[in-house]
């Protein structure tokens, strides 16, 4: 091939290049249509440099961008983490789907701040996949560069690890099969093409680990519902359990126990959104890699995956209510108190109401807390 039909490759959009897989081998899996949408090297949404995903000029904006108190509550926490490990020489706290670097920025300055001890033994390994995620947060994190490595959580040794494991909106972005429950019979949906576009395609299921999903208690789908299930979170938890030789792996995420999610009257259509520009977009299929692509985390079935891999479940409560708990307006005030103008404090018990008060982005987040069980 010379380097001229390189170059013509090149210059083949993302839905071009679905189109073309589709026309040659048949539908596919949404599983596999959403990861390429969302994690195409070169046009999938989460790696894309032309595409501004976080703020106001984006798709989103996740807590630790909303207030600097998020990142500094939790870096409280992980400092009462350290003691109860009984602080170890070697402290990780591996951030699995850690974005720009905003949160990992606000824990690393509260540390070296507040609690050096805890930052003079932190190691903080920083997990992304998008290659321009990374390439932001290598600048952002500069000034701790002696503490953080770039790694992914699959290339650190099993049970290597003393400390934490922490994702922020991390499992919702897992790419998930849609499925639906016709005349008795689960069917898989596909990603197909008509003459307008993609569309949906119902077939037998890709994987068996699908029909065992809903063999369990309680995740029964009633005749015409659609559903997202989410078998690489809960294989994200087991890699991270499998990591940890101590320690906790907290998540935080939106969801809801599995009863809400496959038997609430509401939940027919499943919980498959797509956003652009803070709105929702009525055809996830339309324009891939062009939108963020979303799901809500059965937690059920992340906890039970948990404790199939070792970990035993502390809590898991609203963010609200565990941000409480954490300290959140102790590291208030104490920020408050340096603050040099009445603007700039202001802005910050703004953006800690946004975190704690009812009807705040909080309501619809959950923190998931599990330890590793005593061997």
């Amino acid at each position: 091939m010379g380097q001229r039909d390189v170059n013509v490759q090149d210059e083949v959009s993302l839905a071009e290049r679905l189109r073309e897989r589709i026309r040659r081998a048949g539908a596919i899996s949404f599983r596999d249509w959403m990861q390429a949408a969302l994690y195409d090297a070169r046009e999938g949404y989460y790696c894309r440099p032309d595409l501004p995903r976080w703020g106001r000029a984006g798709d989103y904006r996740t807590s630790p961008e909303r207030s600097p108190l998020f990142a500094a509550t939790f870096a409280r926490y992980f400092a009462t983490i350290y003691e109860e490990l009984g602080a170890p020489q070697v402290f990780w706290i591996i951030e699995a789907g850690a974005g720009a670097g905003h949160f990992a920025e606000g824990v690393l300055e509260t540390l070296r701040r507040w609690y050096p001890q805890v930052f003079a033994a932190s190691r903080y390994v920083f997990d992304e996949a998008s290659e321009d995620a990374r390439r932001r947060a290598t600048l952002r994190l500069a000034p701790f560069a002696e503490r953080v490595e770039f790694r992914r959580l699959c290339e650190i040794e099993t049970a290597s690890v003393e400390g934490i494991i922490f994702a922020n909106e991390l499992l919702d972005a897992f790419p998930v099969h849609r499925v639906r429950m016709c005349d008795g019979k689960l069917l898989e949906l596909y990603v197909g093409l008509n003459e307008t576009g993609f569309c949906w395609v119902e077939a037998e299921p890709c994987t068996s680990r699908l029909q065992e999903y809903f063999a369990r208690p309680g995740f029964d789908l009633f005749e015409g519902q659609t559903a997202e299930i989410n078998l690489e979170a809960a294989d994200w938890i087991a890699r991270a359990a499998s990591v940890l030789k101590r320690g906790y792996v907290i998540t935080v995420d939106y969801g809801a126990e599995a009863a809400e999610l496959y038997q609430a009257p509401h939940r027919t259509e499943g919980t498959l959104r797509a956003f652009h520009r803070h709105q929702f977009v009525d055809d996830p299929l339309a324009h891939p890699g062009k939108q963020d692509l979303t799901t809500s985390i059965d937690w059920t079935h992340i906890r039970s995956a948990g404790g199939e891999a070792g970990l035993r479940t502390v809590s898991f409560e609203r963010q609200d209510q565990f941000l409480l708990r954490a300290g959140i307006l102790e590291q208030l005030e104490r920020r408050v108190a340096e603050m040099r103008s009445e603007a700039e404090d202001l802005v910050l018990r703004s953006s800690a109401r946004t975190l704690i008060l009812p009807g705040g982005m909080s309501d619809s987040f959950q923190v998931l807390v599990q330890k590793t069980v005593e061997r």
